[in-house]
């Protein structure tokens, strides 16, 4: 049998270069090779989506972004969150097993604290509805980025918790990061986050592309100067799309002189431009198709409904909720 890959992302608007690399194409890559199980966020985006006609049109909108992307309903189990209210059956046996303190150190809520901010009871407990969501379908890998490698590590723990107090019950997920994309570079070279402003669109207009790209921050240096590819922003992000000698002659170009940045920038656009473009003519079928999108959904919900149901008999009697 097939080892088992789950992940999911959060319907909360544009998504970006970052989460493409850092994410999706795992999923793509994966979804011959696992029997693989990706789910729309959406209960983790009522944290900070509070707005109901916004979390259902980013829903179907994630959707489509990672049908477009090259996720096939045939070979992946796509699903809401939401549509299995078991996961958060799951979060309170796990709630009644974990403490404050240890919870204290994820770095959601520590991000919060930092910056004076009031952490909501959701986002406090988010990185334990996360382990209901990875632990629930006995995922083996979860394709991640390398900063959300710590969700991974809470649901280990979680698992580790929950078989000490209740007897073996899960197995142990491990973490998938594919380290040359692990942080995709923003347009100021910070990590590629809508939090930060930096983003890439993968699914916005020409001129949104292009007046991102001709936005990335670089350094002063002339044209016909040399300059070190390795602390060039654009060149960080070229590397997504180049390999082999292609790769190796742009670096010659900015290590010799005579490239200037505006040229790069073109360059890239036109990689960009090239590179989105097969998925954006994909993405405009299921935007004409919605019904096809919603009977995904929902297939993907009957399926990831019944992969459960086991589990879930088998967590409800090591708890001692069903009577025998």
């Amino acid at each position: 049998m097939k080892k088992r890959s789950l992940s999911g992302i959060k319907p909360t608007g544009t998504i970006h270069l970052g989460n493409y690399f850092g994410a999706i194409k795992q999923f793509v890559d994966l979804q011959d090779e696992y029997e693989s199980f990706v789910f729309i966020a959406d209960f983790h985006a009522i944290t900070t989506v509070q707005n109901k006609e916004e979390l259902s049109k980013n829903t179907l909108n994630i959707t489509m972004d990672y049908l477009a992307c090259g996720l096939d309903p045939k070979k992946v189990c796509l699903f809401k969150q939401s549509d299995l209210p078991e996961v958060t059956e799951l979060t309170w046996y796990f709630n009644c097993l974990t403490t404050v303190p240890y919870l204290e150190r994820a770095t959601a809520y520590k991000d919060a604290k930092a910056k004076s901010k009031e952490a909501s009871v959701g986002l406090f407990d988010y990185p334990i509805l996360m382990a209901a969501d990875i632990l629930i379908q006995d995922a083996d890998i979860v394709p991640v980025g390398a900063d959300q490698k710590q969700h991974v590590e809470y649901a280990r723990d979680t698992a580790i918790k929950f078989n000490n107090a209740f007897g073996e019950t899960f197995k142990l997920p491990e973490p998938r990061i594919l380290k040359e994309v692990a942080t995709v570079p923003g347009i100021d070279g910070k990590k590629m986050s809508k939090s930060y402003s930096n983003i890439i669109p993968l699914f916005g207009t020409d001129e949104q592309i292009r007046k991102a790209v001709m936005s990335i921050i670089t350094d002063s240096k002339a044209p016909a100067d040399p300059k070190n590819p390795d602390e060039c922003n654009i060149f960080a992000i070229h590397k997504l799309f180049l390999k082999g000698e292609e790769l190796e002659s742009l670096r010659k170009r900015y290590e010799e002189g005579g490239l200037g940045y505006k040229e790069a920038k073109d360059m890239l656009y036109e990689k960009l431009i090239a590179f989105i473009t097969p998925m954006r003519e994909k993405r405009e079928y299921y935007e004409n198709n919605i019904e096809e999108v919603k009977k995904i959904l929902k297939e993907g919900a009957i399926k990831a409904k019944e992969n459960i149901k086991a589990k879930m008999e088998l967590i409800r009697n090591n708890v001692g909720v069903n009577i025998n």
